[in-house]
């Protein structure tokens, strides 16, 4: 009988270096939504005028980024 020879690499997952990541926001209270943007700050302005304006102060953030898994090295 013969054995088995298991090797084991290891791996990480990192985003993907040709992608940026792109935030986005919704509001929790009615339809509005934050134009999509590179910039999070850009988001989180808009989030604000946005509760200045209506009064909601609930948001669900988004954040989309592509990943890949690589080997560690």
């Amino acid at each position: 009988m013969k054995g088995a020879l298991l090797r084991y690499v290891l791996y990480r997952i990192k985003e993907h270096p040709d992608t940026e990541v792109t935030y986005e926001a919704e509001c929790l209270w009615c339809k509005w939504t934050a134009q999509p943007s590179t910039d999070s700050e850009a988001v989180d302005v808009e989030c604000m005028s946005h509760t200045g304006r209506s009064g909601h102060k609930g948001f669900r953030r988004i954040r989309t980024s592509f990943a890949m898994v690589v080997r560690a090295e």
